[in-house]
């Protein structure tokens, strides 16, 4: 037998009581959505927004007790400001309360217990209804009334309230007590900190057919969870890192499905902010509750693309005797291009590029992915794609020397080294083969020259022929 049937049918009867008795407190004024006539969000990259909401409300004089309704379920109400454009001089806040107690039954029957409702109940055949006096003793794991006669649990039928307590709305609410200087309709506005409102950016890339060049289109993805709706809202967007105080722990909220949405592309203007970048969308955009939607930030198109093939090394290798090092190692592939030129040359906030590249059939196929951090203009921007599939490599140490030392710091260690590079593609490639260099070193001998890119690093350039081999070995001396 399911238990939860009874239950369920009152639960529905009861949330229809709710809300057609739900009202505000008679001395309240209430502002909803309706009143609203502009709304601008700036959001930041760690789950941060500021909101200003501006509306038109008709106050009274002196005294007012204000309920702004359809705020954010997640507002900081410590980082409220509720400000008079229209008469700013003599107007001032008293108190402000945040109601995020939410209306539902559950919420509902909990505020009445120790208090009587009408249990109403619906004869199967006859279909009369009577009505009957109750106290509510408890809601924990279900409900237990309290009848003159009687005490009931799991109660068939319906539940009917007097009123909905103060304290508990339907929708998150401001609660301001204020001192207004003059009658009639006011331009205010609020502004407040707060959580469920995020944005990231996403590029995808499409590879030339002969990875020279790529074409690219960065997006803005912008998730609303905050619990309100923002209709017509002018957006902003902070790129950088903010230094922020955790004291404080977001409100928890359930988790909720997300419908995706792409809205229709339009540029983002972008500016200087003190030590950050400020995008701004140039057209109002709505940003519905549980949504997320894309607009478009970038456009380029033929990026010279630099390719290379990397294998790197680790320092361990040169103070102890290691033999075997690794055998068909894989070879890095990496791309990278010059944030400059036209539809670049701006500040790239952080975020993720999906690269593509088509195939014999003209279909794109994806090919790898990496994350950027914030990259300004003119600055390389380096991506892993992967794994080439055709190139290993064989890495061994061949000798392995101590040539003095018997304090902490004064070891000298002379070792050598072999790495086969092997290439079962049709054409020739380059290998770049990265060595971090530990200590004091010196190159004794070495197959190919290399170069210095670093006091710690050592840089082979390595032809590899098709379908062939090639083998780099050098001997270096390091000093501790």
């Amino acid at each position: 037998m399911d238990r939860k049937a009874p239950l369920n049918g009152m639960i529905i009867g009861l949330m229809l009581a709710a809300q057609a008795s739900w009202a505000a407190p008679r001395d309240e004024v209430v502002s909803t959505a309706n009143d609203q006539h502009s709304v601008a969000i700036t959001i930041y990259n760690d789950n941060l927004a500021l909101v200003k909401d501006a509306r038109r409300i008709s106050l009274a004089r002196e005294l007012n007790r204000l309920a702004w309704r359809e705020v954010s379920a997640q507002m900081r109400p410590e980082t409220a400001q509720l400000r008079n454009l229209t008469n700013p001089a003599g107007f001032w806040l008293q108190e402000q309360n945040f109601d995020f107690d939410l209306l539902t039954p559950q919420k509902l029957l909990e505020k009445y217990v120790g208090r009587e409702v009408s249990v109403i109940r619906t004869h199967p055949t006859s279909g009369v209804e009577t009505r009957e006096t109750a106290t509510v003793l408890a809601t924990n794991g279900g409900m237990v009334l309290k009848f003159a006669d009687r005490i009931e649990t799991g109660v068939p039928g319906r539940l009917a309230f007097p009123g909905v307590p103060d304290t508990l709305r339907d929708k998150p609410t401001l609660v301001v007590s204020l001192i207004n200087p003059t009658a009639g309709i006011q331009n205010l506005e609020l502004s407040y900190l707060t959580g469920g409102l995020s944005w990231r950016a996403d590029y995808v890339a499409e590879l030339s057919a002969d990875d020279s060049q790529l074409d690219m289109n960065g997006w803005v993805t912008l998730t609303n969870q905050s619990g309100a709706a923002y209709p017509d809202a002018r957006l902003q967007l902070v790129a950088g890192d903010l230094n922020r105080v955790r004291d404080a722990q977001p409100l928890p909220r359930s988790t909720m499905a997300m419908a995706a949405k792409v809205a229709d592309a339009a540029e983002m203007q972008q500016e200087s902010l003190f030590e950050y970048h400020l995008y701004t969308l140039q057209r109002p955009t709505t940003l519905a509750e549980n949504q997320t939607k894309q607009v478009a930030l970038m456009s380029a198109g033929r990026v010279p693309v630099r390719k290379e093939f990397l294998l790197e090394g680790a320092d361990y290798y040169y103070s102890g005797q290691h033999g075997e090092l690794g055998q068909k190692i894989k070879v890095g592939v990496f791309v990278e291009f010059d944030n400059k030129g036209e539809g670049l040359g701006i500040p790239l906030p952080r975020g993720v590029i999906r690269m593509y590249k088509k195939d014999s059939q003209g279909n794109a196929q994806f090919v790898g992915e990496d994350r950027i951090d914030h990259t300004p203009k003119n600055e390389t921007v380096r991506l892993k794609l992967g794994d080439a599939f055709d190139l290993t490599a064989d890495r061994k140490q061949t000798v392995f020397q101590k040539l003095a030392g018997t304090g902490r710091y004064n070891y000298v260690f002379e070792s050598a080294y072999e790495i086969v590079l092997k290439n079962a593609k049709p054409e020739a490639v380059t290998v770049t083969v990265r060595e971090p260099m530990p200590g004091d070193w010196t190159m004794v001998s070495e197959s190919h020259p290399h170069t210095k890119a670093a006091s710690g690093t050592a840089v082979w350039k390595v032809s590899v022929p098709a379908e062939g081999a090639t083998t780099l070995t050098y001997r270096v001396r390091v000093r501790y």
